[in-house]
């Protein structure tokens, strides 16, 4: 049978999710494993170096550089504080003695008796690393983290905005080809997780920022909305650091795209239940989709050592989207896959397969414009 490797995104009732949970500098491991953590517990923590702020000494108080080591008053490695005098130049007459004082509280970093300049390092500033998701602790990377896992309901996006949170699952619209609009936000979806169908609004998701929701997962997104969102165009480099307060999960694309029926109603067999997302996305080299993560209610026991479910390819049956003009966003199922190159529209020859709609129409699409559904 014809075989072929194409990018797929995960749309799964069950699979074991492992995610490392790891500090950006080596600190402290405060978890061991076969503990059980919820969301928001700490797991690891670590101080970063504070902000290093420079100060040119010589030309504030107006002498040479090789002078600095007469006039400091606070030496290297001494605590400062915020309108302390770190250096003073003095006169004949006290009253006119010329303090420099400092500008944060920290450390003294360095003086330079060739440039005048004294830096000053801020204090460290506390790093905490959270579980994000309910699971068990399996793995423990001595000074700089763990991994977690749990058996979980995991489902992946096109793209995405916002970084990692939780809370309870709430469908807000009655299936998934209905508009998300901002009649459907209300004030008790604050600290939920809502789901829509096609689309949503610029209105419904900006109230659902005002509400407190803290995440809504959509089929569709107007483009034009993310940058009024924003404020700026997305380009290549990676999502996830948006400080907008809600996070958002695109399912499908770009426009009203009806959400997958069997996203929508993995969503509903789990409402009420406790799920983590993360709408962090890039799509350049390292590619890195945004996720909904839905724990086992029950089952956080992991097993530390099951092997991934391999990615088997394009076979005939494989679910699939189709991720480029005229078909965009499209659903379906590939019913063959032949050998032979064919001739496009644009006169090049490529690999093809005919797949058949959800709506039961059929078309022949190059492979290299679909990506599979995996189960």
């Amino acid at each position: 049978m014809a075989h072929a490797y194409t990018p797929g995104l995960k749309v799964t009732e069950r699979v074991l999710v492992k995610k490392r949970r790891i500090l950006p500098l080596k600190g402290e491991v405060i978890v061991k494993v076969g503990d059980k953590v919820n969301p928001e517990d700490v797991v690891a923590r670590t101080h970063l170096p504070g902000n290093v702020v420079p100060i040119n000494v010589a030309n504030k108080l107006g002498i040479p550089p090789e002078d600095m080591a007469e006039i400091m008053v606070k030496k290297v490695g001494d605590p400062i504080k915020e309108g302390e005098m770190i250096a003073l130049k003095k006169s004949f007459i006290k009253f006119f003695n010329t303090p420099c004082e400092a500008t944060v509280d920290g450390t003294m970093e360095s003086v330079s008796s060739v440039t005048g300049q004294v830096l000053q390092r801020g204090h460290p500033i506390p790093v905490e690393v959270k579980a994000y998701v309910q699971g068990e602790i399996t793995e423990v990377f001595e000074n700089e983290g763990v991994e977690v896992s749990c058996y979980a309901s995991f489902l992946q996006g096109i793209f995405g905005i916002g970084g990692e949170t939780n809370g309870v699952i709430k469908v807000v619209t009655p299936d998934n080809k209905a508009i998300l609009d901002d009649s459907l936000i209300t004030d008790d979806l604050s600290g939920k997780i809502i789901i829509g169908g096609s689309l949503v609004t610029a209105d419904a998701f900006n109230k659902a920022i005002k509400v407190g929701v803290k995440g809504v997962v959509v089929g569709g997104l107007d483009d034009k909305d993310l940058r009024d969102f924003l404020g700026y165009d997305i380009g290549v480099a990676i999502t996830g650091s948006e400080d907008i307060g809600t996070t958002l999960v695109i399912t499908e694309g770009f426009g009203q795209i009806n959400m997958a029926s069997k996203t929508f109603e993995l969503m509903k067999r789990h409402e009420g239940e406790t799920a983590s997302i993360n709408g962090a996305t890039q799509i350049r080299a390292g590619v890195l989709r945004p996720e909904v993560v839905i724990p086992a209610v029950g089952e956080q026991q992991a097993v530390k050592d099951e092997a991934p479910s391999d990615m088997s390819g394009l076979v005939a049956g494989t679910p699939i989207r189709v991720i480029r003009h005229p078909y965009f966003g499209h659903l379906g199922t590939v019913t063959s896959l032949p050998s032979p190159l064919q001739k496009l529209e644009s006169e090049s020859m490529a690999r093809v397969l005919e797949v058949e709609f959800d709506s039961g129409e059929k078309a022949i699409i190059p492979r290299a414009n679909v990506e599979m559904i995996e189960d």
